[in-house]
């Protein structure tokens, strides 16, 4: 067996394969930075950003056999650890990922703020028609491929934008030529756009992606791996697991746990509520249903989705504060909570975070942080007004307004992480000014 390598090869390649077929198959997984057609050979090497994301998409392909328009194709480890330009001249081409390219590929570091294919359509059309945006979330970070109509506005852009940030003090540019000579964009959603062709629709409606795979669940017919549990968005492929975090899962986290329910205990019995624990909980997946012991008031069961996002909360929520108590987190031996009339339901409530963008909400968790970061506010919202909404919860030491795509958002620091979570289980889903205020731990450190 070949040693572990960012470059796939690929076998039984038919002619009817084409360059984009080949990237869309593994794009969900990484980057692709170089692309090699071996046509004589029926075969074609695909090198990768990096060595996880080749091994995270033959990880994925040792379960489900990869399909492109009706022919089996087959995936291993190439013996090459990079692709050179003698490889490249193999199918006639010549090595471009330094050479000018209509094509960019783009990374951001110090992402303080959303960046949305909006947002990078807004930066670089002054530059020169933009034809097709695409987006995913990488171990290098959020990155992008930016098509222009012609070769001049690519060079213009990258010439003019390379190092800028695109907000104040963050979301800095790193941009460099792709060798892709087109991008296939098969939906106009929130993460790729074909501005050629406004038509497209926003996904497959006959088999939606639920499971952070893009396009490439529609195009490959593939279905959201291990899917179980109560009809929430599922990820229980451990491979898939790893992709929606980039490339890595957290330390200590397996992705292998299937027990769903967790019991929590030492919680301030005259302070906490479902709902508390709820706006704790769903930070690291959909919730079932909760249950507060009666006869131990400082205990409770609480069923998440599945045995991944429950092993999320016991990973990052273990010994963390809240209301003046340390939390002890850890599996119930029981397999789920029998609906009684004690028992609050949350398995159909809209506030579960993970119904929707499942894979971004995964990139979010972390252990509970001393700033926490407000979304779904008034329009006519001010910083003294948010300080007032959550300033009983502990001492605020600065506060951030800002705006993305018209919608107004903050960054509150507190002097304590205890503080930062009282504020976010009192808070989160309350109501301002007509608004239902949304909060999450930010996992900056200043503002």
């Amino acid at each position: 067996m070949s040693e572990a390598s960012k470059v796939i090869h690929v076998r039984n390649v038919g002619s009817e394969i084409s360059d984009n077929d080949l990237i869309q198959l593994v794009q969900p997984f990484g980057v692709v930075t170089k692309l090699v057609m071996l046509r004589a050979k029926n075969q074609a090497l695909l090198q990768m950003h990096d060595v996880t994301s080749a091994a995270t998409a033959l990880q994925y392909y040792t379960n489900l056999q990869p399909n492109i328009r009706g022919r089996n194709v087959y995936m291993q480890f190439s013996s090459h650890q990079e692709l050179t330009t003698m490889d490249q001249n193999q199918q006639g081409g010549k090595e471009q990922d330094s050479q000018p390219n209509r094509i960019l590929l783009v990374t951001i570091h110090h992402m303080l703020y959303p960046i949305t294919v909006e947002v990078l359509h807004q930066v670089f059309s002054p530059h020169g028609f933009v034809e097709k945006i695409v987006t995913f979330q990488k171990s290098a970070g959020f990155q992008a491929l930016i098509q222009y109509q012609a070769r001049h506005s690519a060079v213009q852009a990258r010439d003019t934008l390379q190092g800028r940030n695109i907000y104040d003090g963050c979301c800095q540019l790193d941009i460099q030529f792709s060798n892709l000579t087109e991008l296939q964009v098969n939906y106009n959603n929130e993460r790729s756009r074909d501005f050629t062709n406004p038509t497209l629709p926003s996904e497959n409606k006959s088999r939606a992606s639920q499971s952070g795979y893009g396009d490439a669940a529609g195009i490959y017919g593939l279905q959201p791996p291990g899917a179980r549990g109560v009809g929430f968005p599922q990820m229980g492929n451990p491979a898939a697991l790893v992709a929606a975090f980039g490339g890595g899962l957290p330390p200590g986290v397996t992705g292998t746990n299937d027990r769903c329910t967790i019991l929590v205990s030492n919680i301030n019995p005259e302070k906490t509520d479902e709902d508390k624990l709820f706006n704790l909980f769903s930070i690291y997946g959909n919730i079932v249903r909760i249950k507060l012991l009666r006869n131990k008031p400082d205990h409770a069961l609480i069923q998440m989705g599945d045995g991944f996002q429950a092993e999320l909360a016991v990973h990052f929520l273990k010994g963390a504060m809240l209301f003046g108590k340390r939390l002890e987190v850890n599996f119930s031996k029981h397999a789920n909570i029998t609906p009684a009339q004690d028992t609050h339901e949350y398995s159909g409530s809209s506030l579960n975070r993970f119904n929707r963008n499942a894979v971004k909400n995964y990139r979010y968790c972390c252990a509970p942080t001393k700033m926490i970061h407000l979304s779904s506010l008034p329009q006519e919202i001010s910083e003294d007004e948010i300080v007032s909404h959550v300033e009983e919860h502990g001492t605020v030491v600065s506060t951030k307004l800002f705006e993305v795509n018209g919608k107004k958002q903050a960054l509150v620091l507190f002097e304590t992480e205890e503080q930062a979570t009282d504020a976010l289980v009192s808070k989160h889903a309350s109501s301002l000014d007509g608004s239902t205020v949304r909060i999450s731990f930010s996992q900056l450190q200043s503002i």
